[in-house]
């Protein structure tokens, strides 16, 4: 496929996941199918905690939060491919590329941050279940909310300010199929290896707290679980943790592939395959992998239609 010249001076070019147009046609279509599945997924995930009085816990409020950031990455980034691609164009304007990295960074941060809460309220569910309404309270909630939304803000705000405050004097071709904070300060002018330096470490702190909190309410978990009496009740601890845990393991074993491992000892396009998966495929899963073993979400499901459809 041909693009047109639809660049200016100030304007940055997104070179995509191939150059190759018939690959580029296939990719464009099956990421088109994925961004509808998980506008869907999602959407439908948020509707169902929302709608059914049996959903409205602290457990499914922040699986709520969770989709609600998931339906917001994909589409800070897929409509943008999808217009570029139908109007025969790559080009994004500074602004556009700010608010991508923006928006991509608060929602990784903040994805870190909330999947620690919820590691958290399987902890207080199944270790203090008779205090899990005073641990877990509805305004506790709101504030594990607001805290991940919060700390993945003033991630994503800081790191995109510093990112476009550098000159862009030379070829403005991002090496990405969205605006990636590492792919654009690449093309800077200037010397960037203090901005580097420490915008590695802002990563790695934004993974490892969140995860080494994680780490410490599974092992409080796993010690816990196989003194429970009640095999339904052991089963379904099982089931809701596994769940959670499949979540956290695509999720951070993604992102700490890309920002923990060396470039240097990265595959041939790695770099843009890795995040494809985490922005566009992990978005698509999470509301699945809750669903599918979850009997309470399938249960509100099948009334809903019972009710409104059958």
């Amino acid at each position: 496929m041909k693009y047109s010249n639809d660049t200016t001076e100030m304007n940055f070019i997104l070179l995509g996941l191939s150059d190759h147009s018939r690959l580029h046609q296939i990719l464009f279509s099956l990421v088109l199918v994925i961004f509808l599945a998980s506008l869907v997924g999602n959407s439908l995930m948020i509707f169902l905690i929302w709608e059914d009085p049996q959903l409205r816990t602290p457990m499914y409020f922040l699986l709520s939060q969770l989709s609600l950031m998931d339906m917001t990455l994909v589409s800070s980034i897929i409509p943008k491919m999808v217009t570029n691609y139908l109007l025969h164009m790559r080009s994004i304007s500074p602004t556009g590329c700010g608010v991508q990295i923006f928006l991509f960074l608060t929602l990784g941060g903040g994805e870190c941050f909330l999947l620690a809460a919820m590691s958290y309220d399987r902890y207080v569910a199944i270790c203090h279940l008779l205090r899990y309404h005073l641990f877990m309270s509805k305004k506790r909630c709101w504030h594990m909310a607001a805290g991940s939304w919060l700390l993945g803000g003033l991630d994503g705000l800081m790191q995109a300010d510093a990112t476009l405050s550098f000159p862009y004097c030379r070829a403005r071709e991002i090496n990405h199929f969205f605006c990636e904070a590492l792919s654009l300060v690449h093309l800077a002018c200037a010397n960037r290896a203090i901005f580097e330096f420490f915008m590695s470490i802002c990563c790695i702190l934004m993974l490892l707290v969140p995860l080494s909190l994680i780490l410490a309410s599974y092992m409080l978990i796993l010690a816990r679980v196989p003194r429970i009496q009640a095999t339904e009740a052991r089963k379904k601890a099982f089931a809701t943790c596994s769940s959670h845990l499949a979540v956290v393991g695509l999720f951070f074993g993604t992102i700490m592939f890309i920002y923990v491992r060396p470039k240097s000892s990265w595959p041939l396009g790695c770099d843009k395959v890795v995040p494809a998966f985490y922005t566009i495929i992990t978005p698509v899963l999470n509301p699945l992998i809750y669903s599918v073993r979850n009997k309470e979400v399938k249960g509100a499901l099948r009334k809903w239609l019972q009710k409104h459809i059958m």
